[in-house]
């Protein structure tokens, strides 16, 4: 596996936020979120990240669960899922959690891997993430058994 590691400034292209009136302050979200990417790993510069996630949060905390394409200079593409705690704080929201890499075209078809992310909002329509993990691509893989 390589290892790799970046960060990304994403702004919200849209979100919809449906109150649930059982509890005060309960919330399930709907959004949208994109950005370019950085890493040192030329795979992964300069990609366009675009993710939708579902989240539900009651006094501002919970999950956040969903699915992202990195769309890469070249056209091709890597997906993958990712799951989160949702915090909110004096300092603003912060999501951690997980993503797992799905696939994708091209030479990122096969791919696997995934890793570990921390998410600032910024403001309520922009935000920083980093991110690190590993990832295998399924040429790579067949490589190293010959």
């Amino acid at each position: 596996m390589q290892q790799i590691k970046g960060s990304f400034s994403g702004r919200v292209s849209w979100a919809t936020t449906i109150p649930q009136n059982e509890t005060p302050r309960h919330e399930v979200s709907i959004v949208e979120i994109e950005g370019p990417q950085k890493s040192s790993d030329a795979l992964w510069n300069d990609a366009r990240i675009t993710y939708w996630g579902v989240g539900e949060t009651i006094e501002g905390n919970g999950t956040q669960h969903g699915y992202f394409i990195d769309r890469h200079a070249d056209g091709t593409i890597d997906r993958g899922t990712f799951e989160a705690e949702v915090t909110t704080s004096g300092s603003g929201m912060t999501l951690q959690g997980t993503f797992t890499f799905t696939g994708g075209t091209g030479q990122f078809n096969g791919l696997t891997g995934g890793g570990k992310f921390r998410t600032r909002m910024t403001s309520p329509a922009e935000l920083e993430c980093t991110w690190e993990g590993a990832y295998q691509l399924a040429e790579a893989g067949r490589g190293a058994g010959r």
